[in-house]
Formats: C-alpha cells, sequence, structure tokens
C-alpha cells in the first residue's frame, strides 16, 4: 500500500467502476483468485457456474468468509471488553493463529464506547452463525482462525494512508478517535467483499445468510462514516479510501466520506449500487500488498481454499 492517489481521482463518472458491479468479472477475479486459470476463464461468458467451475463452492466462499469475520470479532472484542473470542470459537481445519496485539480502549464518549460494543456483539454474531452454517448448512469443517495482526498491521496500513510518518507508529487502541480510524481500514472491505461474493453463492439458505450479513456490515459501515465526519476526519477517511483502491488494483471501487460541502456516507457506483471486491481485491487489501503476499492483518497468510 505504498501507492497514493488523491481523493478528487474518485470520480463516480470514472467507467472503470463498472467492473464492481459486473458479475462475470467479478467470477473472473474469483477464479483468478483460485488459480484455475484459462480452463475457468473459459466459462467466464456463461449465466451459471458449470461443472467445471465447482472447485468455487458455497464451501469455499463460507470459509473465505470466516477468516475476515475472525478479524473483525478479534478486533472489536478486544477493543471494547479487552478479549477475543474464546477457544471453542476458533478450532477447526487448518493451523490455529495467535493474535497478537489488541486491548481495551478507555472511550471518552458514551456512544462511541456504545457503538464499539455492538460491533463486537455483531461480529461475534456472525462468527458463530456463520461456522454453524458451514456446518450444518453446507456440510463443512470451519476453518480456524488464522494467525491476526492487530498491532504493527494498524501501523503498516496508516503510514500506508499517509495518516502518520513512514517511521512513525499508528495505536488504534490510544483513545477514541483512533479506534474510528481503525475500524474504517476493515467496514468498508466487508460490505464490498459480502457483494462480491453474492453472485457466486448456489445455496439459497446461505444466500439468506449472507445477506443479512452485508446488510449489518452496510448500516456499521454508514454509522461509522457517520461518526468520521461528524468529528471532522474528511482528510484521514480519503486517504484510507485511496490507500485501499490503490492496492486492490486499477478499478475504482472505494470512496471516502465526502468534503465540507458534501457528505458521502453511502459510497455507491452511478447505479446507486455498492461496489463489489473479488477475494483477489479483499486479500490486497487485508495483506497490504498488490501481490497478496501473506502480510498485514494474516501475516501467515488466511485459512481454506481461497488464499
Amino acid at each position: 500500500m505504498s501507492e497514493h492517489i488523491s481523493f478528487a481521482d474518485h470520480d463516480k463518472t470514472d467507467p472503470r467502476i463498472d467492473q464492481a458491479t459486473n458479475v462475470s468479472l467479478g467470477r473472473r477475479g474469483f477464479i483468478q483468485a483460485l488459480g484455475l486459470g484459462a480452463a475457468g476463464a473459459a466459462i467466464l461468458g456463461q449465466s451459471v457456474l458449470p461443472a467445471a467451475a465447482q472447485a468455487v463452492t458455497d464451501l469455499d466462499i463460507a470459509n473465505f468468509a470466516l477468516n475476515l469475520e475472525y478479524l473483525g470479532a478479534e478486533f472489536y472484542l478486544r477493543a471494547s471488553i479487552g478479549q477475543g473470542l474464546s477457544d471453542a470459537e476458533v478450532a477447526g481445519t487448518g493451523t490455529l493463529g495467535p493474535v497478537s496485539g489488541g486491548r481495551q480502549i478507555s472511550f471518552a464518549t458514551r456512544y462511541i464506547g456504545n457503538f464499539a460494543n455492538e460491533l463486537a456483539r455483531d461480529e461475534r454474531g456472525h462468527v458463530q452463525t456463520l461456522r454453524s452454517t458451514i456446518t450444518n448448512v453446507l456440510g463443512g469443517t470451519p476453518i480456524a482462525r488464522p494467525a491476526i495482526d492487530l498491532a504493527f498491521a494498524f501501523t503498516l496500513a496508516a503510514r500506508a494512508a499517509g495518516l502518520v510518518g513512514p517511521t512513525a507508529t499508528f495505536d488504534p487502541y490510544a483513545n477514541e478517535n483512533n479506534f474510528l480510524q481503525a475500524a474504517f481500514i476493515f467496514e468498508d472491505v466487508c460490505v464490498t467483499a459480502l457483494a462480491g461474493a453474492a453472485p457466486l453463492i448456489q445455496n439459497k439458505t446461505f444466500l439468506a445468510t449472507s445477506s443479512g450479513f452485508l446488510a449489518t456490515e452496510a448500516y456499521q459501515a454508514a454509522a461509522l462514516r457517520t461518526f468520521l465526519y461528524s468529528r471532522n476526519f474528511l482528510q484521514q477517511a480519503g486517504q484510507i479510501s485511496a490507500a485501499r483502491d490503490a492496492v486492490d488494483g486499477p478499478q475504482v471501487d472505494d470512496q471516502g466520506i465526502g468534503d465540507n460541502a458534501t457528505i458521502n456516507i453511502t459510497p455507491t457506483d452511478v447505479n446507486g449500487l455498492a461496489f463489489a471486491r473479488t477475494p483477489q481485491q479483499v486479500l490486497q487489501i487485508a495483506y497490504l500488498n498488490s501481490a497478496r503476499t501473506p502480510t498485514g492483518f494474516f501475516p501467515n497468510g488466511v485459512n481454506g481454499n481461497i488464499r
């Protein structure tokens, strides 16, 4: 995330935003992320994924999403109550990793503290529901929580966004303003990840669950954007948005929260639709590099078939 673009470059009229909501392009990115190559690309023009592409399963999608839910839950739980998920909530297939960093924040404003508590409850609920869905609906086994960095990864992200200098550190637990900026790194990505996965899900029960997650994440992201705007973090939010947009590829699929004359609580394309990202693009943000080399928030990579 060392590349920077100006917030002014996030133009809703840019034709590249069509890529974010184009289902076939989403499938292409998904297949590329799984390494299916030319054989997978050959079926992109069809309206339904055929048997040849069934390596991309609902179980793969669910377990990929579980990596992200682990990340969000561990961050918000530690920030709000000082402890993360229980051992029973993180066991599964793959390598169980530790969580580095994270501590309870002393919130100066009651409603921000209450918001953090709500985020923690919601994300823990997502972990529990997704694990249950994987087992009882999809007939699979949940992945274990991968290693998660909730300490230095925030500094790397903040440096890339220009929130701090190239040698300075960023502590998301120091105060509630830092917490809000740190949370903003995640929330919009969760919305776009779920929107990108929706056209690929075959099981209707899982699709309904995923849709519920998407609505919740969108509510959370909108509230977070409102809090940041009310505290005049316009420049910082724009810098975080630009850094995400720069690292996930050339398409425009991110926006800041506005300026002194306008407000942008619901980042959308020209059709009023939320942006969508492929797993490949999501991992580039989570790993903090466009090569998808495991670093950043998942220092040893994620668990599951989509990596």
